[in-house]
């Protein structure tokens, strides 16, 4: 039988791959099995919209629609899925949809696509078009619903489901709000009066006119039609023979035992079994499979059965489809127990990973993981807690056995296959003659760092237990307990058997939990290694505290609850018991985020300057035409590049080997620092350089030592996993903190001019103080970019010894200086080229170099196009990141919490070189010197440490600065015992003390605007109300506390020279270059304004049709020179007033000739005005470059934010319920792409100041590696309502045409949440103090950056429910 089937299985090897991607057909014979969707479609075809974010199926920016057609049932299904983990070979027979295929230029944008412009909800653009599928899929699948048709106009999807569309996708630039606004357009049961600022409508305009203004929505926009031609094709099991690999897909489970024979023969290390492939986003393949089995053909497999008993899931079934099961009401009549179980399971199973994942992953694949691997599964856990059984096929032996016992043994052998589970149906087992009623209650829990997924718990739990009252007595008895732990560093799910057995047939009283949750303490204790181990074991607590507390001491409640039967979250009618679990829960709000407010004055004096127009380019990034780095198409022989770095901090390098037995398929060399044929420089700045390769000694962890130059970026970065350098460290001591640098007096300089001033006498202040706190400590730690596109280049050798090289960068004109020293070339020899940037944050400045040297210097070698997109883990370990740092402070002050001395001592971590370093000092001041602190000294020092070199990001310096004001004004207020807004408010400056501390940047006492910002966000945000409020509930709440908090900043910018060319050809359609690259701030926006703005000053036909006109290009680094950096928040300012200089010259010259014309034409338009001026030589052609007048290259901005959060204290999880912020535009040049940087920093301020950890290992190398472990803010994560008001702070001569800066100042707002953090930490500690938990001494804390969901919880106490329980029983 074997035999025979061994025969049927190759001679279906013969068929080819067909599938069709936007309706166009394509079929393969020959195809690697370990391709993926993401390389076909991004190497084989002209659809680059799918972006690889990460490789892991955690950012959202691959999303396609995969489309399957069912014959039986003539049904197709529709569901996303991420195309950086699906096979190639498994989309046989379906059809891909990408952004390109949703709506594009040619054929016409989709309304998804134009509203996303109008809503401002792109910025750099690289995430747009997995956003626009993501809504898409959810679009096409709930106007497949039989809901009630709904009004003109909009779709069948809700708000709720629209916000969740994108809530797998990870954004970096905006902030989300503008991007959900979008998405709620959509919905059927949308406040049109909700929707955020946009494009289309004004304030106030009625819903009828808002909804004429909106992009046109039909049915027909969401039918998603299946070609034909795919409906003809077979779809049985597909198998395919290639390049030495193979692909089964075998129908019959027969057919997989004789190919699990067969490869287990020939060696079944190379074999993989396949149904999503999701696994390999988290245990990634550093090796080639020979063989790959696809188990979704198996009817035993994909089966799901409901019978009397339970369901049964085929082990290939989906979490999506699993979920859909468990939700469906049962057929047979599922009583109204078993129903609630279900629900609950499907629930939990919706925040597992994202959506795209769970439409692909299944549940055999989840359970194998977490058998085989340890795989922290949340699956095995809330299954575990039902009593699931699963059974298992190994060669003929078929066995089911419960999945406690499957979780317990060795793992699975290679042949043996998980089948299916058997999850049964739940019913209390109550006896209507006895003395009790009885009621089954079912809870599942997770402790994670987002609230609705896409991040792997803490700890999760499931209790599922059957509560009797006795008729008799006042309590409540817990019978058949199972209560199941996961994920909190325990090789696999467990029962609490100990606690259950405690629990069985007692009464349930205070006393009584308390003796379960120590019993529960020495129960899950997580293994040596795990991160957190103490708050993990403290969740388990919290969330069983959680599930029995509302049971006790409410025998009213109860009684009423378990004779009316329930309908809601444990299903309690009222009472308190409602009340009890309201307030544990953290899932509640039905919508991600509540209606917000966005406040803008528009200003007419320069139209089109000032006017809120759409971003240039958002509808082609939106449907994944915008052509970056990486979309451009590889010239032929181009080959791919992948770095070998350090894993030791200090080590000389003896050399490289690759692992023995390895298979370096496609690799040509390796290129080293021997290979560099001019200077080996990777990345220059004014203040010195860093080297491209380590020579013979390497001086961190993650310095490159060399390039792997192979066929394609996978084979590429598959070698250079396998590459082993061979280190000597004898005799070598790294440095590897700032107190070991300190100690070696191990410093850089930081040059003379950029050091600042003291202010004031130190000593003087400290005479005059009433208290004084001496040497506080406050340390801080680093922040990874996280731009979505990743570091990315490609070099083009060109004719003479000339390069050509498209690089991401921020900086392209000191990547060029670099690659010409690096070649040993002159200038005039290299070209670099940037079009458009996915994201910088600084990041893309100077650490974008070596990228783009690297290329350039194998490209010279090779004499052949060499290209790089480096992988997530590789950038992360390299970026450097912000700045860790170590800070002193003394500081004096008088009884009311005015300061008046402060000294700091900070030691700033550069790592191994200069980079921007010396620019940190200068920065830290400056937002330091938000408050009047009286006299200002300090002692600051650069520290060099064996670490990757740290760069500029998003306000670097000013945000940790921003940190420690508000640290040491919280310590102050704390040690005075007053409220810290007042001692905010008596710190913030005077316009004398202003000008004292910022001297000529202090600008004209009117420009002074923080104190009426101050006072207006107070009246605007009702802060004073508010703050009365959150102390009424905080008295009425035990397990959850808020706090709030209200906080000024005032950043000072400074404006750089730059460059600008305008040119006007012949038909009047406008060129303009300007050294400022486009990152998604805007930049273009506003110089496509400005040009215009100044060109329709000629007076020649309308500004509009001039503003069609402009188009702004590509930076050429041979074009127009002298470009610098876009950093620092003024490049889009300082571009715009070098075109205005250009336009100016233009205008210059075209003004005789048009008035000439006018004398003989009486009107004239721009189009012949323009012919004319060719006809007369007049040079049509003008460049500029803008150098800042010294009086005013430097100003201050000013902004304030209010921001209240939620903690709740048995988990540390924290809510931001609301932020309010006023910030100051000047007159801004474009309104909506202000407010969107405005919100896109501040969001990214919450990742630094709530989520964002960047950990290394003891040798320095960072080990947070990608979505996994590092984790930015998501839609779920921001403030639930977030308003914003740009204030128009009228004239300023100085400014360009009056306006301010916006990109990097509401940044260090963020801080506002921390800080009302810590308000209500220290309302949790005050009432932990009252139940005896912590001593008076303890009031002073220190609140850690990040505020982690454990750093909180640890501050709220660890044991806060013990000691809660021993204080209720010892008050009794």
């Amino acid at each position: 039988m074997s035999g025979q089937t061994q025969t049927t299985t190759t001679q279906q090897t013969e068929k080819s791959l067909v599938f069709a991607v936007n309706g166009e057909r394509f079929e393969l014979s020959e195809v690697n099995p370990s391709t993926t969707l993401l390389e076909f479609l991004r190497s084989q075809t002209s659809f680059k919209s799918v972006k690889l974010g990460c490789g892991e199926g955690g950012c959202g920016a691959c999303v396609v629609l995969l489309s399957k057609y069912d014959a039986v049932l003539d049904k197709v299904e529709d569901f996303t899925v991420s195309s950086c983990l699906t096979l190639l070979c498994s989309v046989n027979g379906c059809s891909v949809t990408t952004a390109e295929g949703v709506g594009n230029s040619k054929n016409g944008f989709h309304p998804i696509q134009e509203r996303f412009s109008g809503f401002h909800a792109s910025q750099c653009g690289y995430c747009t078009p997995g956003m626009c599928v993501s809504l898409y899929s959810a679009l096409v699948n709930a106007d497949k619903t039989n809901r009630p048709e709904p009004r003109p106009g909009f779709s069948k999807l809700t708000v709720s489901e629209a916000e969740k569309s994108i809530s797998g996708n990870l954004c970096r630039c905006t902030g989300y709000r503008p991007i959900a606004d979008a998405c709620k357009t959509f919905a059927a049961d949308v406040d049109m009066e909700d929707l955020g600022f946009n494009y289309f409508w004004k304030k106030g305009e009625s819903d009828e006119v808002k909804l004429s203004r909106l992009p046109p929505y039909t049915h027909n926009n969401a039918t998603c039609m299946f070609p034909e031609f795919l409906k003809m094709e077979i779809k049985a099991g597909f198998n395919l023979a290639s390049e030495g690999c193979h692909w089964y897909s075998p129908v019959s489970l027969e057919q997989l035992q004789s190919l699990l024979q067969m490869v287990e023969v020939n060696d079944g290390t190379s074999t993989k079994i396949v149904v999503g492939n999701t696994g390999m986003g988290y245990y990634k393949e550093l090796v080639h499979h020979k063989n790959y089995i696809d188990l979704r053909y198996i009817p035993e497999l994909s089966i799901i059965r409901k019978e009397q008993t339970g369901i049964e899931i085929g082990a290939s079934v989906t979490i999506s489809k699993a979920i859909e099961a468990l939700k469906e009401e049962n057929k047979g009549g599922l009583n109204q127990e078993g129903k609630l179980v279900f629900e609950k399971l499907a629930n939990h199973m919706e925040r597992i990973a994202t959506g795209f994942v769970r439409n692909s992953a299944s549940i055999g694949g989840n359970l194998i993981m977490a058998q085989r691997k340890h795989f922290p599964s949340d699956i095995a856990t809330i299954l575990l807690s039902v009593d699931s059984m699963v059974d298992i096929l190994t060669g003929q032996r078929h066995e089911t056995i419960t999945l406690e016992e499957f979780l317990g043994r060795p793992p699975l052998i290679f042949k043996s296959v998980l089948l299916g589970i058997k999850i049964p149906y739940w019913r209390s087992s109550r006896d209507l003659s006895s003395k009790t009623y009885t009621k089954l209650v079912y809870e599942t829990y997770r402790g994670a760092p987002r609230p609705i997924g896409n991040a792997l718990p803490y700890l999760n739990a499931a209790f599922l237990a059957e509560v009797s009252l006795c008729k008799n007595s006042a309590g409540v008895m817990l019978n058949n307990c199972r209560f199941a732990f996961g994920a909190y560093g325990t090789k696999h799910s467990i029962r609490a058997r100990k606690v259950e057995e405690f629990l069985s047939a007692k009464l349930l009283n205070d006393s009584v939990l308390y003796e379960a949750i120590k019993l529960l303490e020495i129960t899950v204790i997580p293994e040596d290694g795990t991160s957190s181990p103490a708050f993990r074991s403290s969740l388990a607590v919290g969330f069983l505290f959680e599930f029995l507390s509302p049971l006790i001491n409410n025998s009213a409640d109860i009684s009423s609850f378990l004779c009316n039967g329930y309908n809601s979250a444990l299903q309690f009618n009222d009472s308190k018991i409602k009340q009890n679990f309201d307030q544990f829960d953290q899932t509640k709000f039905s919508t991600l985020l509540s209606s917000a407010k966005q406040v803008i004055q528009l200003n007419e004096e320069y139209h089109p300057v000032g006017e809120p127009i759409t971003k240039v380019g958002a509808t082609l990034q939106a449907s994944g035409e915008a052509v970056y780095v990486d979309d451009i198409p590889s010239p032929r022989n181009c080959l791919h590049g992948a770095f070998i770095y350090s894993t030791e901090p200090l080590a000389r390098v003896k050399g490289i080997k690759f692992k023995p037995e390895s298979s370096l398929d496609g690799v040509t060399t390796v290129i080293s620092f021997k290979d560099i044929p001019g200077e080996n420089v990777g990345a220059w700045t004014m203040f010195g350089t860093e080297p491209l390769y380590a020579d013979e000694l390497t001086q961190c962890a993650g310095q490159r030592i060399a390039l792997v130059v192979a066929n394609t970026q996978k084979n590429a970065d598959m070698a250079a996993n396998l590459a082993v350098i061979d280190y000597d460290k004898k005799d070598l001591e790294p440095i590897l903190s700032v107190e070991e640098a300190f100690e070696r007096c191990s410093f850089f300089d930081v040059p003379p001019y950029l050091y600042p001033e003291q202010v004031g006498d130190f000593s003087k202040g400290m005479a005059e103080a009433d208290h004084q706190i001496l040497s506080a400590e406050v340390k801080l730690g680093s922040q990874y970019y996280f731009y979505m596109e990743t570091q990315t280049a490609l070099a083009v050798p060109d004719e003479d010894n000339c390069m050509i090289v498209y690089s991401s960068s921020q900086c392209p004109e000191f990547a060029h200086e670099t690659i010409a020293k690096c070649l040993g070339v002159p200038g005039h020899n290299v070209r670099v080229i940037t079009r458009r940037v996915g994201g910088g944050f600084g990041g893309k400045a100077i650490k974008a170099m070596p990228v783009s040297t690297s290329c350039a210097v194998a490209a010279y070698k090779l004499q052949r196009p060499v290209r790089m997109y480096v992988n997530r883990k590789t950038d992360m370990i390299m970026a450097g990141g912000r700045h860790p740092m170590k800070i002193t402070y003394s500081v004096g002050f008088k009884t009311n919490g005015k300061i008046t001395a402060l000294k700091l001592d900070i030691l700033i971590d550069a790592g191994m070189s200069v980079d921007v370093s010396p620019i940190m000092p200068h920065n830290m001041l400056s937002s330091l010197k938000k408050y009047d602190w009286g006299a200002l000294a300090f002692d600051i020092k650069l520290c060099k440490t064996n670490r990757p070199s740290r760069s500029a990001m998003r306000a670097p310096g000013e945000v940790q600065a921003s940190f420690v004001a508000e640290a040491l004004i919280e310590h102050v207020a704390s040690t005075l015992a007053l409220e810290v807004d007042s001692v905010r408010s008596i710190n913030l400056h005077k316009y004398d003390s202003l000008e004292l501390f910022f001297k000529t940047s202090a600008g004209e006492p009117l420009e002074y605007t923080l104190p009426s910002i101050w006072d207006k966000l107070a009246l605007s945000s009702s802060f004073y109300q508010r703050t009365e409020t959150v102390k009424e509930f905080n008295r009425c709440n035990q397990w959850k506390k808020r706090g709030i908090s209200r906080v000024p900043i005032v950043h000072e910018v400074l404006l750089r020279a730059t460059p600008g060319k305008v040119s006007i050809l012949h038909d009047g359609s406008i060129v303009v270059e300007v050294g400022g690259i486009e990152l998604g701030q805007g930049l273009w926006t506003k110089v496509k304004q400005m040009t215009a703005y100044a060109l329709s000053l000629i007076q020649c036909g309308a500004t509009e049709e001039l503003l069609e006109k402009v188009r702004v290009i590509q930076a050429d680094t041979l074009s127009l020179i002298q470009g610098g950096l876009t950093a620092g928040s003024t490049t889009s300012e300082s571009s715009c007033e070098s075109i205005r200089l250009c336009c100016n010259i233009l205008v210059d010259r075209l003004t005789a000739l048009k008035e000439r014309l006018v004398e003989q034409m009486g009107s004239i338009k721009w189009e012949t005005l323009i012919l004319q001026a060719y006809q007369n030589s007049v040079n049509l052609s003008a460049s500029s470059l803008y150098v800042p007048d010294f009086s005013s290259m430097k100003y201050l901005n000013y902004g304030a934010a209010v921001s209240e959060v939620e903690v709740n204290l048995l988990t540390g999880q924290t809510t931001t319920l609301q932020t309010d912020i006023i910030y100051d535009c000047g007159q801004s040049l474009n309104p909506a792409v202000d407010l969107g940087q405005i919100e896109g920093a501040f969001v990214q301020g919450i990742g630094f100041f709530m989520l964002e950890e960047y950990p290394t290992n003891s040798n320095g190398l960072v080990v947070a590696e990608g979505t996994w472990t590092y984790k930015i803010p998501t839609v779920d994560t921001i403030p639930k309502k977030f308003n914003v008001e740009i204030l128009n702070s009228g004239h300023h001569k100085h400014r360009i045409l009056s306006s301010k800066a916006s990109g990097e100042p509401p940044l260090t707002l963020a801080v506002s949440v921390h800080c009302a953090i810590r308000a209500a930490i220290k309302e949790a500690r005050q009432q932990l103090h009252s139940w005896g938990g912590i001593d008076e001494s303890n009031s002073t804390f220190q609140l850690e950056v990040p505020a982690t969901m454990p750093v909180v919880k640890e501050l709220c106490g660890l044991d806060s429910v013990q000691r809660f329980l021993q204080w209720t029983i010892g008050s009794k």
